[in-house]
């Protein structure tokens, strides 16, 4: 799936995104933990920036902007640990995707700012596992990343865009929302090996 100029990997790209609340980092972890030197773990790029100072902010032309810089950063996150380990799996925590789902004008809008296209960010992986957020099924998320100040029903709005534009992935996978969270964990971990099986 990857294009041409994304830096080779001899293993696979695999995303993991979904709303607020979801469990993909928790699920990211416990699987780089249990496979161990086999995975490396691409952090979420917005989390970096916004741990980091990088402003939140509401004003549409201020959101361009942030989304813009979270784009890039998560570009040259991932090209960077793909060169340095060429023959590891690439388990990317949100993909490049993701800044659309929260552009101001809408997804084509984002595609165009970037100077890229739907297809050939879709390309970039050969995978999407889709957490679901908890917000979905009425659970609240409070507790978890310190820097997602979304409400719930935010969380419940951007998981339904954030799925609608990664779901035209030919390999997509979805984890629902459990009231269970060890249940929800357990069943993405066991759809993460799966594919990884599939794919190396």
């Amino acid at each position: 799936m990857r294009d041409s100029m994304t830096p080779p990997n001899g293993r696979c790209r695999i995303v993991m995104t979904g709303g607020p609340g979801g469990g993909k980092t928790t699920a990211a972890d416990l699987f780089r933990r249990e496979i161990g030197e086999r995975v490396v773990v691409v952090p979420e790029a917005a989390t970096l920036l916004f741990s980091g100072g990088f402003p939140r902010v509401a004003e549409p032309l201020a959101r361009r902007s942030a989304q813009c810089a979270i784009y890039h950063v998560q570009r040259n996150l991932e090209d960077v640990q793909s060169a340095r380990f060429p023959e590891r799996i690439l388990l990317c925590d949100r993909g490049t995707i993701d800044g659309a789902a929260y552009w101001p004008d809408g997804a084509a809008g984002f595609f165009a700012a970037v100077g890229t296209t739907e297809e050939q960010e879709l390309a970039r992986y050969d995978a999407v596992i889709f957490f679901e957020s908890a917000a979905v099924g009425g659970i609240s998320f409070e507790g978890g990343n310190p820097v997602r100040i979304e409400s719930d029903k935010e969380a419940v709005d951007l998981d339904r865009r954030l799925r609608a534009l990664w779901s035209k992935h030919p390999r997509f996978t979805v984890v629902q929302h459990s009231a269970s969270f060890f249940r929800k964990i357990t069943f993405g971990l066991a759809a993460l090996e799966s594919i990884v099986a599939q794919l190396t």
